[in-house]
């Protein structure tokens, strides 16, 4: 019996079975957001703080070139009224000589007296 058992040659020929490769499923892509709700929150704030700083930095600008505008004009008026203090001043001295009074004293009727006259010492 063994002998026919080795005599007995299958006819069956084997396959390669070559195994089955599974076909990939197309991969569903949920659309992912670029950017979360707290992301978007985080950039409206920090754009909403920038521009309030920006106007912060414009009105203290503009308040300050008003005041500079301010100091110039006061200035000015500094200026114009040193010199008007100094040519006034000039004035005083050219009419405020001996000469010059002593006539202004003989036109309203004034003598010098020398009975009249005391002499104050020095300090």
């Amino acid at each position: 019996m063994a002998l026919e058992q080795r005599t007995m040659v299958s006819t069956h020929v084997r396959e390669h079975e070559i195994p089955e490769v599974p076909k990939k499923q197309p991969k569903i892509r949920r659309s992912r957001k670029i950017f979360s709700a707290g992301e978007k929150f985080l950039f409206v704030l920090f754009a909403a703080i920038l521009v309030l700083f920006a106007s912060m930095i414009l009105q203290t600008e503009s308040q300050l070139n008003a005041v500079n505008s301010e100091v110039q004009t006061i200035g000015d008026k500094i200026q114009d009224t040193t010199k008007q203090n100094t040519e006034l001043s000039i004035q005083v001295k050219e009419k405020s000589t001996y000469d010059r009074i002593w006539e202004k004293a003989k036109e309203r009727g004034l003598n010098l007296n020398e009975n009249n006259v005391k002499v104050v010492p020095g300090r």
